[in-house]
């Protein structure tokens, strides 16, 4: 499901939606489907906006992960990494799939953890509001190769 940029005002409330944060946001929105780096973020961002600097990328994306607009994902490949969080109605985010080869990042939708939280809750009376799972291994390309 597209996240549309006006469905994340509300979490702009005490902030000012600046023309660089909208160029930022705007990026994201229409790369919903990729884990960005800062660097990545920035070439994209930088064609909207030949002005917007680097350090004004990385608060941004600070920022962004503050407000839960963003996740920041580390995939053990030494930088940092970011995706839309979900949308209100939705109770966890996805899985990830990680190639150790290739560096490629798939996602699982499924989440089978349901049982497993229910009862981790009731034996241990902690209320689990999000979890995040990550598996590492060779994609389908790189496992043939």
């Amino acid at each position: 499901m597209k996240i549309r940029l006006e469905a994340l005002r509300e979490q702009f409330k005490e902030h000012k939606l600046t023309p660089q944060r909208r160029v930022v946001l705007q990026t994201l929105l229409e790369n919903q489907d990729q884990h960005m780096s800062a660097e990545e973020v920035y070439v994209l961002a930088k064609e909207k906006d030949s002005e917007i600097g680097f350090a004004t990328i990385y608060r941004t994306l600070d920022l962004l992960a503050d407000l839960n607009i963003v996740h920041k994902l580390n995939f053990g490949d030494g930088r940092s990494r970011y995706e839309l969080c979900n949308l209100p109605s939705e109770h966890h985010h996805h899985h990830h799939l990680v190639c150790l080869n290739c560096n490629q990042i798939l996602e699982v939708k499924e989440d089978l953890l349901q049982q497993l939280e229910t009862l981790i809750e009731r034996e241990h009376g902690f209320q689990i509001v999000d979890h995040r799972v990550q598996f590492y291994g060779y994609c389908s390309d790189c496992k043939e190769k």
